[in-house]
């Protein structure tokens, strides 16, 4: 069953890992995906390949979400191209880790940027359109380390605790309207992202995880599908766990 079929989906940071998970998933469903990515231009184009393969249709904008210029770019890329924007997942996000004695100013800027600032941009930036359709489907990537913090992570932990605020403070201001805000909260889980990690901070973590082992991209792409599809249209201002029993 197409169940995103006719519907546009944003997906920022969409160019691999977890992002390239979820365009994946949406088009899977029949969703039209455009996806933003940072800098890695080749990347994002192996997404579009791998979504139009799925008989979707894609479009690649690079894009710094944390430039409100820019993210107004991307949304009138994604009008002009599709008419319409049904879904977003903000799933752009970076780390910059560090002991706090040791964080300079700068590492801890340019997270909450990303992360936190990104986040509100891009959902500032579709809300109104959502309310025009009375429809909208907003889906924030937050982070086991948002619910429990994590040494060595206070810029990104603050980041990710402020999109789950950021998410349930806006569910308030749109559920009337039909506009969903959820965010899934991912643990440890094999991408990129964590591979740079030294060995022994690997095998710590996933020490750490009830089900003793790392999760895979698709396990958190199929928690935003489900969000995102009108299955959970009852569903607003919630935080969805990904994690193999971390935060519990």
């Amino acid at each position: 069953m197409m169940k995103f079929e006719g519907k546009t989906a944003i997906v920022t940071g969409g160019s691999r890992g977890l992002g390239r998970a979820v365009c994946l998933e949406l088009a899977a469903g029949g969703a039209n995906v455009v996806l933003c990515y940072a800098g890695n231009e080749a990347a994002a184009q192996e997404t579009v390949r791998a979504v139009e393969a799925l008989g979707a249709k894609a479009l690649a904008v690079r894009c710094d979400v944390a430039d409100a210029a820019q993210v107004d770019e991307l949304v009138k890329a994604a009008m002009e191209a599709f008419r319409r924007i049904d879904i977003l997942v903000n799933n752009a996000g970076i780390t910059r880790d560090n002991l706090l004695m040791r964080m300079s100013e700068a590492d801890f800027d340019a997270v909450i940027a990303a992360n936190l600032k990104g986040a509100f941009l891009c959902m500032k930036a579709v809300s109104r359109l959502m309310l025009k359709q009375r429809y909208g489907r907003i889906v924030n990537l937050s982070s086991v380390v948002g619910l429990r913090g994590n040494a060595g992570q206070v810029n990104y932990a603050a980041s990710k605790a402020g999109v789950i605020g950021m998410t349930k403070s806006l569910a308030k201001e749109l559920a009337s309207r039909g506009v969903t805000v959820n965010a899934v909260a991912p643990g440890f889980i094999k991408t990129d992202m964590t591979a740079a990690l030294p060995e022994a901070a690997r095998t710590a973590a996933q020490n750490g995880i009830p089900m003793s082992r790392l999760g895979a991209p698709e396990d958190v792409a199929k928690a935003v599908g489900f969000l995102a599809s009108d299955d959970a249209a009852y569903i607003t201002g919630q935080v969805l766990a990904v994690d193999g029993g971390m935060a519990m």
